[in-house]
Parts: C-alpha cells; structure tokens; sequence
C-alpha cells in the first residue's frame, strides 16, 4: 500500500495539574483535585468524563503499514512522559506523510493531542499543512474532515453525522474480531493510578489492531482492496501475531475468529 499506513489510537487521564489551575484547586491532593473535576463535570454536562483540553495522553499505539512490513507497538517506554510521547507522533507524520486511520479519531484523539502539543511546544509542520508549505496539500490534507489523508472510520462509517456512531468493539465484534480484551476505557484512569501503564499500553495496542483490520475491510468494500489483497494483508496480521511472545498478542490471536 503506498503511502505508508498509520493507525493509532491514544488513552488518557484526566489532567490533574490542568484541573487545579483552571479551577482553583491550588492545595488539594491529586486524588481530592480528581473528585473535585469529576464532581465539577458531572454537575456541568451530566458526565464525569472530562473535556479534550483536560485530558493527559498515558499511551499512543500505532500500527504502521509500509513497504512488505507489518508491525504494531507502543510509541515510547513505560517512562516517557507526556511530551515524548506527542512528539514522537508527530514525528512520525513528519516523516512518513502516512495516512493516519482512527476510530473517533476526528472527535477525540486528534483534538486531544493537538491541545498537549501546544501544551508542550510540539512543531508538526507537515501535520498542519493546508498548503503553505506544499501546494498539494491544498486538497490532500489531514485537517479536512472529508478527505483521507486522515480517515476516521467511525465518521466516515456514520456519513458524518453523529447520529449513527458505532462502538469499535462492536464493530470489531461483528466482523468476527476479537474487539476489546480485559480492559475499556472507563478502567484507563484507575488502571493508570495502580500503576499498570503495561496493561493501557497492551489494551491501546489491541484497539490499534482492531481499528487496522476494520480499515481492511473498508478498502476492500470501497474497491482499493481486492479478495486476493485483504487475504494477503490479513494474513500478513496474523504472521505478526504469530511471531511476537507478548500476552495480549497470543489473547487476541486466539480470540480472532478463523477466516
């Protein structure tokens, strides 16, 4: 596939230093600030989940498609901090110019990572570029919600309009994935204060994958795949599944239905 691939997919926290700056909590202990934001929130909006600019980005896992190769890890170590992180995403569209592939990308992880990039001084030229920089960009960028250099399947799926968002898991579940192993999204932040960044890191791993072979099936079902090339590329999937020791590697390749 030319140009490369880049799935992704990011897990966050709520950002405890944000919250005690925008909301006055200058004082309080991380866990008092983190129930004060989430009593604040659901008050305001009838949900404890906090806003884009309020979230602390924990993990960002990434498949990348490229040439012959497969492959699908964490970006960073276990002690990366936020930065690091953020920067080495952005990084990587420097670099490759991929096309990026999400779920709920458009309405949540990008939104995300552009508030901590600008927290932290993150320079993504390329990212940016509506065609300053380069003319072609004009029509073929990843800011533009209807074009494909960033596809953000869920939106894409729901013909843009909200109305008919689907979960991932199910999704994945339908098409006879493995979908969502041990771990969702609601368990990231008490996972993350227990110390098991190992787990959020295996758990956004296996949303990436899910999300790459949903892709598979969506260029087979717009044409740009043909039987022959979703088999390959599936197969290509299960021989990286097959080669790596990690846990939740074997988890998923047991729980991926045949075919």
């Amino acid at each position: 596939m030319t140009p490369p691939v880049l799935v992704f997919d990011i897990e966050t926290v709520p950002d405890l230093e944000g919250g005690r700056r925008i909301h006055g909590l200058e004082g309080m202990n991380d866990g008092e600030v983190a129930a004060a934001m989430s009593t604040l929130r659901l008050a305001a909006k009838g949900t404890d989940f906090q806003p884009a600019h309020l979230q602390r980005i924990v993990a960002i896992s990434v498949a990348l498609r490229q040439g012959e190769g497969f492959r699908c890890w964490s970006l960073g170590e276990e002690s990366s901090d936020e930065a690091e992180l953020v920067r080495r995403f952005f990084d990587g569209i420097e670099k490759y110019r991929p096309v990026i592939v999400s779920w709920n990308g458009g309405g949540f992880d990008l939104p995300v990572l552009h508030y901590r990039a600008l927290v932290h001084g993150v320079q993504a030229p390329r990212y940016w570029d509506t065609g300053h920089f380069d003319r072609e960009a004009k029509w073929d960028n990843y800011i533009g919600r209807y074009q494909f250099r960033h596809t953000d399947l869920m939106d894409v799926l729901a013909m843009y309009t909200g109305r008919q968002n689907a979960p991932l898991h199910e999704i994945a579940l339908l098409l006879g994935l493995p979908g969502k192993l041990g771990m969702d999204g609601s368990m990231v932040f008490g996972a993350f204060r227990a110390g098991k960044l190992p787990d959020i890191r295996a758990y956004c791993e296996t949303d990436v994958l899910n999300t790459w072979l949903v892709y598979l099936r969506f260029q087979f079902m717009r044409g740009l795949l043909d039987k022959p090339g979703l088999t390959q590329e599936i197969e290509k999937v299960r021989e990286f599944l097959r080669a790596s020791p990690a846990a939740h590697w074997k988890e998923f390749l047991e729980a991926w239905s045949p075919g």
